[in-house]
């Protein structure tokens, strides 16, 4: 009987180690099953390449205030992702949902959710802008092209151009900034914020406007506002580089002797349907931007001067000219006496009603 009852307990035991093996192999095949679920779902979701076909990289534009769920559907609307939901829950999942740096951003394909949103998080997609300011533009103008080309506020711009408290800082006696906006081609992110931008702007004419400027417009007995006002009107007066020191020359000749400068730019400048062909009766403009009929320069700039402008105002060109005028070629004729301007208008006006004939002949 007792072995008997050993033999039975062998049994019952191998019974119960068998289904103890079966059943730690259906755990581990299960385990196994969930791990290949977990693994494929996280590929899925955060490694997975994002393919698009045409154009090699694609571009979306993050604006300020811009939420995580608008975000992602310019993504997927412009085929970057492949699945918002996957998406958004890779982002939620890593707490980058709330990370976004504002910028416009362009996206190769193939790249995975994962990648797309630590590029949003660091910026490190971001494409700089490149903002051209054309020699001679306005402040107005400059507020304008960056609100059209970097997405941000031209109101804002304006009022910080304005900003007494700001021009003041940056040590410029004058009302408002025109004329101090250096021209040049910047690069900035997409929406930079509107305070940084012009104080970019301010800095670079701070760094070309060095020590030996200064001394040089000091030799001239003049201020920096001043340079900056007449850099202003050489600017506008004439295109060709080679021209700027000459002109330049002239107004200080009609400044030493103590004549209007005459320039028909300042007219322009207040000019409400301007630029346009000026007329006799604007010369009679009443207005402190009028140099037909202010002497000395006007109050402020009428733009914003290039660097070279700027130098041929500093180091104009040693001559005997008082006059110039436009030549009906794109360059001017100058003149020593008045005489001989009257002569060089006849001139420049007979060239112009040849070509006014020989352009309604050819129409």
């Amino acid at each position: 009987m007792s072995s008997l009852r050993d033999h039975k307990n062998r049994i019952l035991i191998g019974a119960g180690q068998m289904w103890a093996v079966k059943s730690a192999r259906v755990t581990i095949v299960a385990a196994g099953v969930v791990v290949f679920i977990v693994l494929s779902f996280s590929i899925w979701i955060f490694l997975w390449p994002n393919w698009f076909s045409g154009p090699p990289e694609r571009v979306i534009h993050v604006a300020r205030g811009d939420t995580f769920n608008r975000v992602t559907d310019s993504l997927y609307t412009n085929g970057i992702i492949r699945s918002k939901q996957a998406f958004k829950i890779a982002g939620r999942m890593l707490g980058l949902s709330r990370e976004l740096k504002v910028g416009r951003y362009s996206f190769p394909s193939g790249l995975s959710n994962l990648t797309i949103l630590y590029a949003l998080r660091d910026g490190t997609s971001r494409k700089l802008i490149p903002v051209s300011l054309p020699e001679g533009i306005r402040m107005t103008f400059v507020a304008g092209r960056l609100g059209k080309e970097l997405g941000v506020d031209s109101t804002r711009i304006m009022d910080l151009c304005t900003d007494s408290s700001l021009v003041a800082a940056w040590g410029i006696s004058a009302p408002s900034l025109e004329g101090y906006l250096l021209p040049d081609t910047y690069f900035f992110h997409w929406q930079t914020e509107e305070l940084s931008v012009v104080e970019r702007f301010l800095q670079a004419f701070r760094e070309f406007y060095s020590d030996s400027l200064l001394e040089r417009q000091r030799q001239l007995g003049m201020s920096t506002h001043q340079v900056v006002t007449f850099a202003s009107i050489v600017e506008r007066e004439t295109q060709m580089p080679w021209e700027r020191a000459v002109v330049a020359g002239v107004y200080h000749n009609r400044l030493a002797r103590g004549m209007r400068l005459e320039a028909d730019p300042t007219i322009q400048y207040v000019l409400p349907d301007g630029p346009r062909r000026l007329m006799y009766s604007d010369l009679r403009i009443e207005s402190a931007y009028n140099t037909y009929r202010i002497r000395g320069l006007p109050p402020g700039p009428i733009g914003n001067p290039g660097r070279d402008a700027i130098l041929a105002s500093l180091y104009p060109e040693r001559h005997e000219y008082l006059y110039f005028v436009a030549d009906g070629t794109g360059g001017h004729r100058f003149s020593k006496s008045y005489s001989e301007h009257l002569r060089a208008v006849r001139e420049y006006r007979r060239v112009r009603r040849e070509m006014q004939r020989q352009a309604n002949a050819g129409g």
